[in-house]
């Protein structure tokens, strides 16, 4: 939820200037209270990004731990992907994932207008994002006129192609009416292979106490096939002033289909040992329509909003094994089913001046979701042991809020707030192999969320910032449900939501320094520490659950643990004019990462999983005026990672990745373009210690002990994927 955005003060840029325009572009100053780094969609096209995960390969501290040519789960600041926030148009955006993540991989780049980094937030923001806080903004009819369509293609390094086209058209009716409407399809195909060399290992110790006795080797051919279909409207009325009325809707439909045929040979001759056939055949939509408006009143402003976000999901997943791929028979299927639906209204009032201003307003929602994740042991739905479960949360929140914004002089800006967040919480979810709702937990929560903001602008070159805000993190959604898991984490074990977890809290501090670059360059370095209390942890609760002549160990999530993070951000980007170059540009940025958090499993300190050291961006733009061309490149990088599970750890590499375009300006009205992938062949390289136990106490005792059960090394390549686009302005 947020606040309706006002009226844009900028004109209306023709489609010919965004489209066809050999002028390069840099990222947004913003003049915002609290930090946001801002970048429009320009700033990437020249590209060609796919989707908003491809945009956000160039932000400083973007992470994924995505597949290679993949990019989805986004992780801010290298924490998990649940503690990042994402919102389009300023709303949630409702997703499929457990940890409320959302994939932004399905957002079509060709919808987008810019996006938002919101370090911290105002308290007129939503205060989810401990890392911080993605803000997708769709195309806007105040802001552009006149059309453009697009024509492409994808060709995968075995020759297979898959198209894309979109058409969008903004224009007025009237002075004061505005309309924007966009249509985009799109086809992926990403084909990887990947190479498991698996050694067994029965000594104590280190890896180098002897050598690892070799296992099995495993091949595996991976390729995901899909389409996008997405679209996005808006019309929009000005009244005059700062008053406005505003409709938008937005849609994306994905269908991926995704075969997996993995083969296995056993012992130094490599003996053929199995194969292993896997296809899961997804479909997801996302929904989304909102209207906001903004009124003069009694010497104020009234603002006020409503929209509704919806998602689905429907996956079958089927298994078959056999001694060869033609001989193979069904395993197991497996169905996920997700409903979820939000319902969310803003109201407040503003008033004050240029140099004091106040705002009070409240943020509503009512949330349902429901979801069903059945496996089988046959290809029938109705016979069979069932081991799954069935959830309905139903959510409501009252977040009353109060911000004043202080601005003496065009110096200095002092923006605090309060945020008081009102949540209530209904869970229904089943019994331990049953398919109806039997059981029903509530919970009730408050939190008071500050925050303040300071910008200090001592000349129209600089700029500093300082924040501090308390953020939250919800819990997921499998760790609520009271159902059972059988045989989770381990063989001896069941694991038990527990819907009475509470928000893992956060404060957070940003200091920040940003200085302008001549006419269009900036830089930026931004430290930032948080510090997250309330970390669930799933803990062993002594208690057994017994299942006929079975009994298992009860494990459940508790809030436990604490932990913290911290770093800075350097960012870059300018042309090249103090060395006479202007039509050369630099883009740059490098991110530094560290945390500590208590292993739940060992009781050792570490980083956050999959948290790298280092991350890092650098790439170039130059344009050829004279043949009305551009060429350019870029190069993004990230250190080794680490992830600990009770029964496993994994260490994660990436290669470097290297992509590149050119393109050639055709008169005032066409663009032709371009651009390449993955020309490195970059690898993605997984190391698994695996720890052996029929129990979860006996695999921690194994791990404390250096007892391994298996050690696998993991190498994943896709090759490069080339992209030829034509684009037109009318």
């Amino acid at each position: 939820m947020a606040a309706p955005a006002e009226p844009a003060a900028e004109d209306q840029q023709q489609s010919s200037d965004i489209i066809v325009n050999g002028t390069i572009i840099f990222r947004n100053r913003t003049e915002d209270p609290n930090p946001v780094l801002s970048y429009d969609l320009e700033y990437f096209q020249r590209f060609e990004p796919v989707s908003v995960g491809e945009m956000l390969k160039r932000v400083p501290g973007v992470t994924f731990t995505s597949d290679v040519l993949e990019y989805d789960a986004v992780q801010f600041r290298g924490l998990p992907p649940g503690y990042t926030q994402v919102l389009i148009n300023g709303r949630r955006a409702p997703g499929g994932e457990a940890d409320r993540s959302f994939f932004v991989d399905r957002i079509p780049a060709e919808l987008v207008e810019k996006i938002e980094i919101v370090r911290s937030p105002r308290a007129d923001q939503p205060s989810e994002g401990v890392a911080g806080t993605l803000n997708i903004v769709t195309k806007e009819a105040a802001t552009f006129e006149g059309g453009f369509a697009k024509l492409g293609a994808l060709i995968n390094k075995d020759g297979k192609v898959r198209p894309s086209l979109g058409a969008a058209y903004a224009g007025r009716i009237g002075e004061d009416t505005t309309y924007w409407g966009a249509l985009n399809y799109q086809e992926r195909r990403n084909a990887k292979k990947k190479v498991s060399l698996r050694f067994k290992k029965f000594t104590t110790g280190s890896l180098d106490a002897a050598d690892p006795q070799f296992k099995n080797t495993e091949l595996q051919d991976d390729t995901r096939d899909g389409s996008d279909l997405s679209g996005s409207a808006e019309i929009r009325h000005d009244f005059g002033g700062k008053s406005f009325l505003r409709l938008q809707g937005f849609f994306v439909d994905t269908n991926r289909d995704e075969n997996e045929v993995s083969s296995t040979f056993k012992g130094a001759k490599l003996t053929p040992d199995g194969v292993e056939l896997q296809h899961e055949k997804i479909k997801q939509q996302t929904y989304a329509i909102n209207a906001d408006g903004a009124f003069d009143l009694g010497g104020g402003q009234v603002g006020i909003a409503g929209s509704w976000s919806g998602y689905r999901e429907n996956t079958k997943v089927r298994s078959d094994e056999g001694s060869t791929a033609a001989n193979a028979t069904l395993a197991g299927t497996e169905t996920l089913r997700i409903k979820d639906d939000e319902y969310t209204g803003t109201l407040y009032y503003a008033v004050g001046t240029d140099s004091l201003r106040f705002k009070a307003g409240i943020d509503v929602l009512n949330k349902t979701r429901n979801g069903t994740n059945f496996t089988f042991d046959d290809d029938s739905e109705l016979e069979g042991p069932i081991a799954g479960s069935v959830f309905r949360i139903r959510e409501k929140r009252y977040d009353p809020y109060a911000r004043l914004t202080f601005e003496p002089n065009a110096m200095l800006t002092i923006d605090a707030g309060l945020r008081y967040e009102i949540t209530r919480r209904n869970v229904l979810s089943n019994l331990a192999g049953a398919a109806n709702l039997t059981q029903s937990a509530r919970y009730n929560t408050e939190a008071l969320n500050p925050s303040l903001h300071l910008r200090y602008a001592p000349t129209s070159a600089d700029q500093f910032r300082a924040s501090i805000a308390r953020t939250v993190r919800r819990p997921n959604y499998d760790l609520i449900t009271p159902y059972l898991q059988e045989e989770e984490p381990a063989d001896e074990n069941v694991t038990r939501g527990n819907p009475l977890l509470r928000n893992e809290r956060a404060w957070g501090v940003d200091v920040g320094y940003e200085r302008k670059l001549g006419r269009k360059g900036i830089f930026g370095i931004n430290f930032f520490y948080r510090d997250i209390i309330d970390v669930i942890e799933t803990v062993d609760t002594n208690t057994n659950y017994v299942n006929g002549n079975d009994s298992f160990d009860i494990l459940e999530p508790r809030n436990i643990g604490k932990g913290k993070t911290w770093g800075f951000e350097v960012d870059f980007s300018a042309p090249l004019d103090v060395i006479g170059l202007p039509d050369t540009g630099l883009f740059a940025n490098y991110t530094y990462l560290d945390s500590s958090i208590r292993d739940p499993f060992t009781g050792e300190k570490r980083r956050f999983n999959n948290q790298p050291h280092h991350v890092y961006n650098a790439g170039f733009i130059h344009t050829l005026n004279k043949l009305d061309a551009s060429f350019g490149a870029t190069v993004s990088g990230r250190s080794k990672a680490s992830e600990s599970n009770f029964d496993e750890t994994i260490d994660l590499t990436y290669d470097p990745d290297l992509e590149a375009f050119v393109e050639k300006r055709l008169g005032k009205h066409f663009v032709l373009r371009f651009s390449v992938q993955d020309i490195l062949r970059r690898s993605k390289k997984e190391a698994f210690l695996k720890y052996d136990g029929d129990s979860y106490q006996e695999i921690l005792a194994n791990r404390r002990a250096g007892v391994l059960k298996e050690y696998e090394l993991e190498r994943e390549n896709a090759g490069p994927l080339y992209q030829v686009t034509l684009r037109a302005a009318f």
